[in-house]
């Protein structure tokens, strides 16, 4: 039947056919206004806005300001090849997303009852961590004592002690009574990340023929965990840790099928672990874009399209933890986790806000499950069917992660695949060069992190000392890749100031020598003093309001030695050199200057200067050192 030509214009939702259409040249105009009123100067280019306005991931790929339709990108449909916006159509279920705890207690009894608090409470699977990096293969019974397998699946995680670490999961099923096509959960047999992780060669023939002879008892159960975390761990990029998923998984395949396996079943058997960080839209991105690699890499092995899918574990990253104001980390796990959720993991792990400081508490592992609940329960984010497709950022983000992440599988493979590259030291000096680049953007503050690099509260005094249990993780193997933190430097130098603080009774301090009226220093003054805490050295002063005799004056009164000269640049062309010369003069034993060099006379004579990007680490560094702090 024919509508009505009103009901037919109704049926085509012109939801804004009354306003004009934008252009792309039309942002730019006003764009361009915007910026020249900041003062930012803008050249003839058609594109300097964007140009001004883009930022670049470390693996290049560029942010831009605008996103448009012009790509013409297709992600295909929820639930079909090439899966980049889910495995299944209908989407996550309405139950939500695996909901899985960690668990790395020693203690068997402690593992016990925070095995069963977690599952009382809301989590829906385990991740046992045995062996070396957590509870005694011995204790593993006892830690699953209370817990029904068939309603509360486990993913083991032995680590090199893989194959007592399945015997005894496997015993606890036997000892549950379960036949075994009712065995379900994961035995987590991963050679490739403990030769990641210690700089051992990666043995997969034992390994493969280990997981065979299970494959061909246990029709259900998950063998093993392709863990790509320790890329990320290492300090590498988003798509690096892609490139090594992939990569690894192709080499699973190729033992197992050598172990005797099928291959649609070996493919079935596999589990991926990706990392989900504080940069949602880049992890939402590549968790689609490693679905859609994996979908290519079996296409080329001729699966069917219902043997493409990837099951993907997403886990908070261990690297974005902090020491130092730990409860931020409820933040950053927060937006890891919605990232996760959004991007459609199968199962996801929030890692307890104090991680980093050792083994979690009760009260840690509760906002973990919360996390996930309020995401789930409250926020019903599952109840979306992959809510960033159709973004043009997204789409063109999960394209060129894609893109990339291919480009550097191709690179292990022609390496020699991903155990050859690992024992070559291939992967380990790839992924270092990027945690290079990261380590000097963190020392220059170009990546804030929260309570650490900005906003640290002095208040809060470790007293055990420099030792960090994990930080110290891994091999010394030049093929290793070596497990970094991005606080780890920052927390250095607040170590080394608490410690002086707890041995002398004094912490570091540094005085504010603040010129003029209050609007002429006070943006400086707060810079200086947010850069200083940061080290652990307190900034005193700041309230001088006339000239520099007032401002010596104080500084005398304080006791400091290191003195931080702070005005406007005005103030700065009539009274640094005569202001650093007086501090000087009055005891101190560096002179800093707050702003760029270019704000005041090149013969002010400055010890050194604090600025947006000026290398933080490096000069906080220096001056713990002039002010006598034990390292």
């Amino acid at each position: 039947m024919d509508m009505p030509d009103s009901e037919a214009e109704s049926a085509e939702l012109p939801l804004a056919s009354e306003f004009p259409t934008a252009t792309r040249e039309q942002w730019r105009e006003l764009v361009t206004g915007v910026l020249a009123k900041s003062g930012e100067r803008v050249d003839d280019a058609v594109s300097a806005p964007e140009e001004l306005l883009a930022s670049a991931t470390y693996e290049g790929i560029a942010i831009s300001p605008l996103y448009v339709g012009e790509d013409g990108l297709d992600p295909g449909l929820p639930g079909q090849e090439p899966f980049t916006r889910g495995t299944r159509p209908e989407g996550t279920p309405i139950t939500g997303w695996d909901v899985r705890q960690l668990h790395t207690d020693p203690d068997p009894a402690g593992a016990r009852r925070a095995v069963l608090a977690d599952l009382d409470n809301g989590a829906n699977s385990l991740w046992l961590a045995a062996g070396a990096s957590g509870i005694p293969v011995p204790g593993i019974a006892e830690a699953l004592a209370d817990v029904r397998l068939e309603h509360a699946p486990v993913t083991l995680d032995a680590g090199s002690d893989y194959e007592a670490g399945c015997e005894a999961l496997l015993a606890v099923w036997a000892d549950q009574g379960a036949a075994p096509e009712e065995v379900r959960g994961n035995l987590g047999i991963d050679p490739i990340s403990v030769a990641a992780r210690s700089g051992a060669p990666a043995e997969l023939a034992p390994a493969a023929r280990l997981a065979a002879r299970y494959a061909a008892r246990y029709p259900h159960l998950g063998l093993v965990t392709v863990d790509a975390t320790p890329v990320h761990e290492a300090g590498g990029s988003h798509t690096q840790e892609l490139g090594a998923a992939a990569a690894a998984g192709v080499a699973y395949l190729r033992a197992l099928t050598d172990a005797g396996m099928d291959l649609a079943d070996a493919a079935r058997r596999l589990e991926f672990r990706l990392s989900a960080t504080a940069d949602q839209f880049l992890t939402i991105a590549k968790l689609r874009a490693a679905r859609a690699m994996w979908n290519r890499v079996t296409e080329a092995c001729g699966l069917a399209p219902g043997d493409r899918t990837m099951r993907q574990h997403a886990v908070t990253s261990a690297s974005m933890m902090t020491r130092r104001d730990p409860h931020t980390n409820i933040v950053r796990c927060t937006l890891a986790c919605f990232g996760a959720g959004v991007a459609g993991a199968d199962a996801v792990t929030v890692r307890p806000f104090d991680a980093a400081l050792g083994l979690p508490g009760d009260f840690a592992h509760r906002i973990a499950r919360n996390t996930q609940a309020l995401l789930v329960d409250e926020a019903h984010l599952a109840r979306v069917i992959d809510p960033a497709g159709g973004s043009f950022f997204v789409e063109r983000l999960t394209a060129d992660l894609y893109g990339q992440g291919w480009d550097f599988l191709q690179e292990l493979e022609g390496a020699g695949g991903m155990a050859a590259a690992l024992s070559s030291g291939m992967l380990a000096g790839r992924v270092h060069e990027t945690w290079e680049q990261r380590r000097d953007n963190l020392g220059h503050r170009r990546d804030p992190l929260i309570g650490v690099s900005e906003y640290p509260d002095l208040g809060q005094v470790d007293e055990r000392g420099p030792a960090t249990p994990g930080d110290a993780a891994g091999s010394a193997a030049a093929n290793a890749l070596t497990p970094h933190r991005y606080a780890e430097e920052f927390e250095a130098l607040r170590d080394r100031a608490d410690a002086h603080l707890l041995a002398t009774g004094a912490r570091p301090t540094a005085f504010l020598a603040t010129l003029g009226p209050a609007s002429a220093h006070s943006a400086r003054a707060a810079f200086a003093s947010n850069l200083l805490r940061a080290g652990g050295i307190e900034p005193l002063g700041g309230r001088t309001r006339g000239g520099v005799d007032e401002a010596v004056a104080e500084f005398r009164a304080s006791g400091a030695r290191i003195a931080c000269l702070c005005a406007s640049d005005e103030l700065y062309t009539e009274h640094a050199i005569a202001g650093v010369r007086a501090l000087r003069d009055a005891g101190a034993t560096r002179v800093l200057l707050a702003g760029p060099p270019a704000s005041a006379p090149e013969a002010a004579g400055a010890d050194t200067w604090l600025y947006a990007g000026c290398d933080a680490v490096g000069l906080l560094d220096e001056l713990l050192d002039a002010m006598g702090v034990a390292r």
